[in-house]
């Protein structure tokens, strides 16, 4: 496999910007209160001033006004659902393209091992990729082995973003600690640790098990979501202290 110089420089300085550090999630769909490209870039702003390393974003139009907003590396993705396909993060190449010309550092993509909706493998994807934008590319994935063949098929780095979301994956709650834990034993990339992280000892948790950066969203950019929380939380203590 052949091994683009400037793409591995890029890999470095990426990696070297975010080690032990924490990735925002800023994105928010159309249903959402937030949704719209000059509130993602304050998002990201505000994200920056608390000391977020890097900035992941969804869509092109969101990319380019957090480009102009801040000087943080962007993981960018393009999120779109094509009828008959599970995969829905950068599907395909014109997917990727976009993301790459709105101004994105890296290249995220559903590297599960769900249909994706281009002809070929996984590895003619990232070779595409590769070879139209020179960028590193991002594989989310759900298991260690999708992990491990998402490297095989040239990832440079892997997420667990998608852990507890596919049929191969386990539901649950809290963050997927045994994932970052055997992907970080398993693979010669970076491991990025994402997926319902809730609270910095979840997240300084996941460095202390092999991942290099922590990607939260929700918890910090989705007032909704944190909102719920709260209200699950407070009603759970409400019906404790209401069967005293």
């Amino acid at each position: 496999m052949h091994v683009d110089a400037n793409r591995s420089r890029r890999v470095a300085s990426f990696v070297e910007q975010v080690r032990g550090r924490l990735i925002v999630s800023c994105q928010a769909l159309a249903h959402e209160p937030l949704h719209g490209a000059e509130m993602m870039a304050r998002m990201a702003l505000a994200a920056a001033e608390g000391g977020a390393a890097a900035i992941r974003a969804n869509s092109p139009v969101d990319i380019a006004a957090i480009r102009q907003a801040v000087a943080l590396p962007i993981i960018g993705l393009y999120k779109d659902d094509i009828a008959g396909y599970p995969v829905y993060i950068t599907p395909t190449l014109r997917h990727a393209l976009a993301v790459a010309e709105a101004g994105a550092d890296v290249i995220a993509i559903d590297a599960t091992a769900r249909s994706r909706p281009e002809p070929g493998t996984l590895a003619d994807y990232i070779e595409r990729i590769h070879i139209q934008t020179r960028l590193p590319v991002l594989a989310d994935v759900a298991t260690l082995a999708e992990g491990v063949a998402a490297v095989a098929a040239g990832a440079d780095l892997v997420s667990t973003t998608m852990s507890g979301y596919t049929e191969d994956s386990p539901a649950q709650r809290d963050p997927d600690l045994e994932l970052v834990a055997t992907l970080s034993r398993a693979v010669d990339v970076p491991v990025l640790a994402e997926g319902r992280y809730r609270t910095p000892q979840q997240a300084s948790d996941a460095l202390a098990v092999g991942a290099i950066a922590v990607v939260v969203g929700g918890a910090i950019t989705r007032p909704q979501e944190i909102t719920r929380h709260f209200v699950e939380e407070l009603e759970h203590t409400t019906g404790r202290v209401g069967r005293a």
